[in-house]
């Protein structure tokens, strides 16, 4: 049985430890024999990203399939360009997406954009742990440079909005790229909007100099103390590929994905009746919304493709993930940030304002917490934890979820890093953060039984320093 090396979103690793060029070049191979066509190929901001794309290609070649190079560009502008090319056999993103920018990672997409499912990866993964013969000299593929793909892709989601409104609007935004790959994208939407953008961390600089790409609460307070400065309509956010999206609202408050989900779930809702899909580590906030404008939810495992197929299957009106992922099927199946952007600008236009959505919405307590845990150890901790609590039955669809009157807990492996995560809830903040606590103590006491971490724990936060807040007059559009 061939070694699993997919994870939940791809390939990824440490660039030059695990993901060295030599894996890179035989994994293209292996996915050109795969896919056995015509293979467009993208980047996002990363140092290591010339490098990882230019020995998957060479691996695809080698095997006797053209390349198309788009160069750097968000993980949706690549499959909706695989998408409305029919010559495309299918696609390679080179993306961590979050993951710190020591890391790198290869996410296969298939000929109608979809990312490869399971399926498709056991494939890739067996082609892999075998010897895969290249072809004769004179039968090697060739490489393509493409340009304009950000472009047609960007006009085609302001296709699918009230741009007119939008336009008329005259809003203001600040938004931060976090150096991605829609460094250029995501302010060429704004600005074919007619909307104001004052930017943040919109340059190519792949060590992410700015703050770390994942698009969390803490790692955003330079954007949330702008949009509130400037009296920004909006304040907008990305993640490393730029698939995801998170927003801030005009009174500089961070909106977690669950509400932005829950919001634009209800609006869509409001134009077309039907089901709204997510994984079950999503909010209960996302289905009470949802069950109040007429729809229903329907849970997955987490995974963004997971989702998405569920959706094709359901034939879902929205989905999408609590991390910012959200996915409309009238653009593609697939997350997608600017189609984010632009259906949540439409919102706010045709409606209020964020801020005055978000405080209507009904109040969850959501901790989440992630321990340190090498792949190893994540199946025998799941068997621990479920030995272990016994006083409510577990769900299994994904890692495990208590359901209690009073709330859940969800704990389950990260499928892109050596980490645990653990999820607790309650309309109680008290008991969110009491079982949260306990449950984290649970995976710690079993992963570190001499409790190292606590002693780690203590040195960072020795080592915290605050961060002066920015000039909010740093770079306009």
């Amino acid at each position: 049985m061939a070694e699993r090396m997919f994870g939940t979103n791809g390939v990824r690793g440490v660039v030059n430890e695990y993901l060295t060029s030599e894996l890179a070049l035989k994994m293209g191979k292996a996915i050109g024999a795969v896919l056995r066509g015509k293979v467009a190929i993208a980047t996002d901001t990363r140092v290591s990203g010339e490098m990882i794309r230019t020995a998957v290609s060479a691996g695809i070649m080698a095997v006797g399939f053209d390349v198309l190079d788009l160069g750097t560009v968000p993980t949706p502008a690549l499959q909706y360009y695989i998408k409305t090319h029919t010559d495309v056999a299918g696609g390679v993103m080179i993306t961590a997406s979050h993951n710190p920018p020591q890391f790198n990672g290869i996410k296969c997409v298939l000929d109608d954009g979809t990312e490869a499912s399971r399926v498709e990866e056991s494939r890739i993964e067996e082609l892999y742990a075998d010897d895969i013969p290249s072809v004769a000299w004179n039968k090697v593929g060739k490489e393509e440079k493409i340009t304009g793909a950000g472009e047609a892709y960007v006009d085609h989601v302001i296709s699918l909005v009230d741009s007119e409104a939008i336009r008329n609007a005259g809003l203001t935004v600040c938004l931060d790229c976090s150096n991605g790959a829609a460094y250029q994208t995501s302010p060429m939407l704004l600005e074919k909007l007619n909307v104001r953008a004052i930017t943040i961390n919109c340059n190519s600089q792949g060590e992410f100099p700015g703050h770390p790409s994942e698009p969390t609460e803490d790692n955003l307070k330079d954007l949330k103390y702008m949009t509130k400065a400037t009296k920004s309509d909006l304040g907008i956010a990305h993640d490393g590929d730029a698939d995801r999206c998170v927003f801030v609202s005009s009174d500089g408050k961070y909106v977690s994905g669950d509400k932005s989900l829950a919001l634009l779930a209800k609006y869509i809702l409001s134009k077309e009746k039907g089901l709204v899909v997510t994984p079950v580590s999503s909010s209960s906030l996302v289905e009470e919304v949802v069950n109040a404008n007429g729809g229903k939810v329907v849970y997955t495992a987490v995974g963004s493709p997971i989702v998405a197929r569920k959706m094709m299957e359901n034939g879902a009106v929205f989905g999408g993930e609590e991390n910012g992922g959200l996915i409309f099927p009238d653009q593609q199946y697939c997350r997608d940030g600017a189609m984010s952007i632009a259906m949540m600008l439409e919102c706010i236009v045709m409606s209020e304002s964020l801020a005055s959505q978000v405080a209507a919405l009904p109040v969850y307590y959501t901790e989440k917490r992630k321990t340190d845990c090498p792949e190893e150890m994540k199946k025998p901790l799941l068997e621990h934890i479920e030995q272990i609590v016994t006083d409510v039955k577990a769900e299994n669809l994904d890692g495990l979820k208590f359901n209690y009157s009073d709330g859940w807990v969800l704990v389950r492996p990260s499928g892109t890093e050596p980490i645990f995560r653990v999820y607790s809830e309650s309309k109680n903040r008290d008991v969110a953060i009491s079982r949260a606590d306990s449950f984290e103590k649970l995976a710690w006491d079993f992963v570190d039984p001499e409790g190292l971490h606590l002693v780690k724990k203590a040195l960072q936060k020795k080592k915290r320093t605050k961060k002066a807040p920015v000039n909010p007059q740093q770079s306009t559009l």
